[in-house]
């Protein structure tokens, strides 16, 4: 078969508003080519053993598995990373707190963390993006602590540290310029678990409560004893806690506070200032 005839086979993935790169995605993955060799040669005939690898693909894919965790890596920001199923899979919407803190701070010498680090996106962004910053990054989860410190590495940022850590619990004594996370922010009601990709990533990722501000209302509370005088707490959060969240803020002596939107229109990530 060839590619044109596979991709186009494929395309007819369901439940997927992107059917036809995710078969570009894992055809590219199963020949061990780019997605413009495809574009480029296709009328070019899939090897047998690549063909079966795909047909793999294309099953695990059709029974709903995000296309990341089936070849295991996923872009972000600038930056190639593996992934893996106990940690969120990164996603467009979360470039904005790379975007907004590259924007608040300058690129001289900073003490930043990023707490629930995950596959360590927001982190290695930020530190790619500023050699200047010593970048700490925590996860209370070890598989993924393991995993952020393998892209660290592959990647070579020598600016960031890979810790253990529940939120600030392993952090007594430090205090940072900038703080920023992606923390759990769905409540545990919301039908939205049990649909899309969503299906596949760990809930303790994803459920912080009965109305999903549990582990933001932690996090708010804790920062002021770990932010250094004028620095910068900045949080993303569901489309509709915008308002919740600045009042959390504001609630702690924050100053400044405020939100940004994300590519969808939504406020999608609320920042404040601890005053000097």
């Amino acid at each position: 078969m060839t590619i044109i005839a596979s991709l186009l086979r494929a395309a007819e993935l369901p439940d997927s508003p992107t059917a036809r790169l995710d078969a570009e995605l894992l055809l590219a993955a199963a020949l061990g080519k780019s997605r413009s060799f495809l574009h480029t040669w296709p009328e070019r005939i899939v090897p047998s053993e690549a063909a079966l690898v795909f047909a793999e693909y294309l099953q695990r894919r059709r029974s709903g598995e995000p296309v990341a965790y089936i070849l295991g890596q996923q872009g972000f920001w600038k930056l190639d990373l593996e992934v893996a199923p106990h940690t969120l899979i990164p996603r467009p919407d979360t470039e904005l707190l790379v975007e907004t803190a590259l924007d608040l701070l300058p690129a001289t010498p900073a003490k930043v963390l990023d707490l629930g680090t995950g596959s360590g996106a927001i982190a290695l962004a930020l530190a790619s993006e500023r050699p200047a910053w010593n970048v700490t990054a925590v996860d209370r989860v070890l598989e993924a602590v393991a995993l952020a410190e393998r892209n660290r590495q592959r990647l070579q940022l020598h600016n960031v540290s890979v810790l253990n850590s529940h939120w600030f619990g392993a952090l007594q004594g430090q205090r940072y310029q900038l703080i920023v996370s992606n923390p759990p922010y769905i409540a545990a009601a919301d039908p939205h678990l049990a649909a899309g990709d969503v299906r596949f990533e760990p809930e303790s990722a994803l459920v912080a409560g009965h109305d999903g501000l549990d582990d933001l209302r932690l996090i708010i509370a804790q920062a002021p004893q770990h932010l250094a005088a004028g620095g910068w707490l900045m949080l993303e959060h569901g489309y509709d806690q915008a308002v919740a969240v600045r009042d959390l803020l504001l609630s702690q002596g924050f100053i400044e506070v405020h939100s940004r939107v994300d590519l969808g229109g939504h406020e999608r990530i609320s920042l404040g200032r601890l005053p000097c």
